[in-house]
């Protein structure tokens, strides 16, 4: 096991260090100067001069990159130049909205699929699983934005709900029953397409282990077949459920960059997108890093859950 996990750490690290030249060289990729490209043709010296000294322009580009990184280890990334505000702390404040709605969508995609995926296993191609599978297929085909639209329609404008439509999320601070609120919407539409994968992934591993020897044991000794899917299947079908997880949980953080944007929910997505438009780089290059670093780092933890769960992983 500890092999494995140092295995993975190593790797963690050299895709990290990837994500972190990739990140920095979004400044040196802009045409012309950085300088002018970030601050417009009408910058003051003075202004020009303190981005050169934060960006550390006038240095090698390797001296760059090490001084830039050392800023990022001290929790640094840069100064908007826009508002005027440390990237860092905008960040602090979206990031647990992101956080807080992929939990949320994951409580109800992981609450519908595992007792639809055990009981559209234990009779395949019957009644009950062709429904399922025909509606999975039909919801794997509609985009996210589509269902979010189609949502507040129904739900914000025509019956009226409160707390439901565009720009009426409340912090958890504020209000939590006002916030869950105004995150059910953009939660239950990232729930869909979460929902589809778990169950889709659960259901053919449910099929294929109530094939094995070992459940045909325990239904011969008159165990109940609740009992049989919860405790003999569920585990060894679990593997490739929280593999789809990792990878999904992972592209969630940025996936949901267009319904934050849609209902103006001030999260990562939010703020991506309005830094793109308002050319704040330095606003883009951190929300990128974080992402980026966040993405690798969950598919880590579930690497590792992977390998508690069966442990014939860290063999290979």
């Amino acid at each position: 096991m500890l092999r494995y996990v140092l295995r993975r750490l190593t790797l963690l690290i050299g895709i990290v260090w990837v994500i972190s030249v990739g990140s920095f060289y979004l400044i040196h990729l802009l045409p012309g100067d950085p300088a002018t490209v970030i601050l417009g043709t009408g910058a003051s010296p003075a202004n020009r001069a303190i981005l050169y000294r934060q960006l550390g322009l006038n240095k090698p580009i390797i001296e760059q990159y090490f001084v830039w990184m050392g800023n990022i280890l001290h929790g640094n990334l840069g100064t908007s130049f826009i508002s005027e505000t440390s990237v860092a702390s905008t960040i602090r404040t979206a990031l647990p909205i992101d956080v807080e709605l992929i939990v949320l969508s994951q409580i109800l995609a992981f609450a519908a699929a595992i007792p639809l995926a055990m009981r559209s296993a234990r009779k395949p191609n019957g009644v009950l699983d062709r429904i399922l599978s025909a509606g999975s297929f039909t919801l794997l085909s509609i985009p996210s934005f589509i269902i979010i639209v189609l949502l507040v329609l129904v739900v914000s404008i025509k019956l009226g709900i409160a707390n439901t439509g565009p720009s009426s999320y409340v912090s958890l601070g504020s209000d939590w029953v006002v916030n869950l609120e105004s995150l059910a919407l953009p939660a239950f539409t990232l729930a869909v397409g979460s929902f589809v994968i778990y169950f889709r992934v659960l259901r053919s591993d449910l099929i294929a282990t109530l094939q094995e020897e070992f459940i045909t044991m325990a239904r011969s000794k008159g165990l109940r077949q609740r009992r049989i899917m919860w405790r003999h299947a569920f585990r060894p079908s679990s593997v490739a459920l929280l593999g789809a997880a990792g990878v999904n949980i992972g592209g969630l953080l940025a996936g949901g960059f267009v319904v934050e944007y849609l209902l103006g929910i001030p999260g990562l997505g939010y703020t991506l997108i309005t830094g793109i438009a308002s050319s704040d780089y330095l606003l883009v290059q951190g929300i990128v890093l974080v992402v980026s670093v966040g993405v690798v780092l969950i598919n880590f933890v579930f690497d590792f859950i992977i390998s508690v769960v069966d442990p014939r992983i860290t063999r290979e």
